[in-house]
């Protein structure tokens, strides 16, 4: 129950940080105001603030971890390419709060505002899909049949999309690096890696580790063919 009201929590916090960031309804207008006087002597009217460009801020805080593109070649480092925006935000979300555990992460998250996290967000969403690079050797066709029948078997396909590249809150995990995939998936199993709700622990919990490592491999290379 705890773990559930914990969920809905967070559910409506990043809700409302998504929200927030949407334009006015079509046809909404705000009401006029009555323009105030002018000071005596002529004061010049307050400045509006500056827009923040989250590409270059992007490209001189996250680029040397995550890539200049979203995808580095630092391991364990996952791929922020392709990524939904509200799944971006979800997790800076985590990260700030203290729910997911990553301590370059948390440092970084720490400092942001609503407004940063939003910014962020949505350029990540911005990112196109960058493929992987050329494996060094041909897939294993046999993991990669085991792993496509696991992903239909165990409903991966149901929330990650037919071709795995999920959607608002989901991940994309199509192309994501395997190391990466074998992580979080082996980390919702054991429960040392919170979801943003429990449906992953949920899918996870009777599959073997195994066969979690086989649709890691799978998912890594699984470019919607």
């Amino acid at each position: 129950m705890r773990v559930r009201r914990w969920a809905a929590g967070v559910a409506a916090c990043v809700s409302v940080l998504a929200v927030a960031a949407l334009p006015p309804p079509a046809g909404a207008q705000d009401k006029p105001r009555p323009k105030s006087a002018s000071p005596a002597g002529g004061a010049s009217a307050a400045k509006a603030p500056q827009a923040v460009d989250y590409a270059q801020r992007f490209a001189s805080q996250c680029a040397a971890c995550h890539g200049a593109n979203g995808r580095s070649d630092m391991a364990g480092t996952p791929v922020l390419a392709g990524q939904p925006s509200l799944y971006a935000i979800t997790q800076l979300f985590l990260f700030r709060e203290g729910r997911r555990s990553n301590q370059p992460m948390t440092a970084v998250a720490k400092t942001l505002s609503d407004d940063d996290m939003r910014g962020f967000a949505d350029y990540i969403g911005t990112l196109p899909p960058v493929p992987a690079p050329a494996p060094r050797a041909p897939d294993d066709a046999a993991r990669m049949a085991k792993g496509k029948s696991l992903s239909e078997q165990h409903k991966c396909v149901f929330c990650h999309g037919a071709n795995l590249d999920g959607g608002q809150q989901v991940p994309r995990i199509a192309g994501q690096k395997e190391d990466y995939l074998q992580e979080s998936l082996r980390g919702f199993k054991s429960g040392n890696r919170p979801g943003y709700t429990q449906a992953m622990t949920a899918a996870v919990s009777q599959v073997s580790v195994e066969d979690l490592d086989t649709l890691a491999y799978y998912a890594a290379r699984f470019a919607g063919k």
